[in-house]
């Protein structure tokens, strides 16, 4: 197939066109030209794609057998790229969030479940309901992919490394209530391979996929999960539970996690799709310790608000 990456220069896009050029599709990225491709001699479309007008001059005589929408965040990102290849596509991917879902008594999330219209997701799921109209209305080929928390090497957002700073300088791990939350995390490499699976498969179509691992974990497994990716011994661990309300942290974010249970069932994309996570989670995080954090310079990293609560513990 011939495929156009929105974004494909970092974190899911990477672990995206490794896979498919591996597969031996011919993929082309669009993007701003900031980050070179990550494989070497593909064809990169520079483009700022919130500018409609750009964006319809750079793919108007473009054509496409797939188009995986990795970095969508509002209805109006995605909007002209539906109307620019209506007709001209046979699967349009589009990277939403399991963040869309309301807060819930009953858990594992479900795809019908309840949507949260406040969520800061809300553009995700704006989106969503659009190409579902499209696709009802006009036969547009959607499928939307909603990834619970992602980790992974190139996870620009601080989640495996924030553990990773804790434990490596042998800090105490502060955890916001009882640190029982449980939650659910999904490698890169399988949520890239979850994409790829939807392409030529027929039940995908006009379906939204939970992805993300099998089983769920509490905010102290998280820690143990990481120490056990380093080396360390998980019972080496020292947690400081704290009461976040007592707390006023300003902008800044004192821990990487929602403060609920949040987790998502996969079942769906397990029953539709030739796919199934390759990862578990302390195998997980090992790639993202030994590929990535281990290769940082973490020295300018900032334990202000950990200095809070512990100073607040007496």
């Amino acid at each position: 197939m011939r495929i156009l990456i929105l974004g494909g220069t970092r974190f899911i896009g990477v672990a995206l066109t490794k896979l498919l050029v591996a597969q031996g599709h011919e993929v082309v990225l669009l993007n701003r030209g900031n980050n070179p491709p990550p494989v070497a001699g593909l064809r990169t479309i520079i483009c700022d794609r919130t500018d409609p007008q750009a964006l319809q001059a750079a793919l108007a005589q473009e054509s496409f057998d797939a188009i995986f929408d990795n970095n969508g965040r509002e209805l109006r990102d995605t909007q002209p790229l539906v109307e620019l290849f209506q007709g001209r596509i046979r699967h349009f991917v589009y990277v939403s969030s399991a963040g869309v879902y309301r807060e819930a008594e009953v858990l594992p999330h479900f795809e019908g479940d309840a949507i949260d219209p406040n969520s800061r997701h809300r553009g995700k799921w704006e989106t969503e309901m659009y190409l579902h109209k499209a696709y009802q209305e006009q036969g547009f080929p959607y499928t939307a992919i909603r990834p619970v928390y992602i980790y992974g090497p190139g996870n620009y957002n601080d989640v495996e490394a924030w553990f990773f700073d804790r434990i490596s300088q042998g800090r105490p791990i502060p955890i916001p209530g009882d640190g029982k939350f449980i939650t659910q995390l999904g490698h890169v490499a399988d949520l890239a391979a979850a994409m790829v699976a939807v392409l030529g498969n027929s039940r995908a179509i006009g379906e939204i996929y939970n992805i993300s691992d099998m089983r769920y974990v509490t905010y102290v497994g998280i820690a143990q999960a990481c120490a056990a990716a380093m080396g360390k011994s998980p019972d080496s661990l020292q947690f400081v539970f704290y009461d976040p309300d007592r707390f006023d942290f300003g902008k800044r974010k004192a821990f990487p996690f929602r403060l609920q249970h949040f987790f998502c069932s996969i079942d769906k994309a397990l029953n539709h799709l030739d796919w199934e996570p390759e990862y578990d989670l302390v195998s997980g995080l090992r790639t993202s310790y030994e590929q990535d954090y281990l290769r940082q310079d973490r020295s300018g990293v900032s334990f202000a608000t950990d200095e809070m609560i512990l100073a607040a513990q007496g």
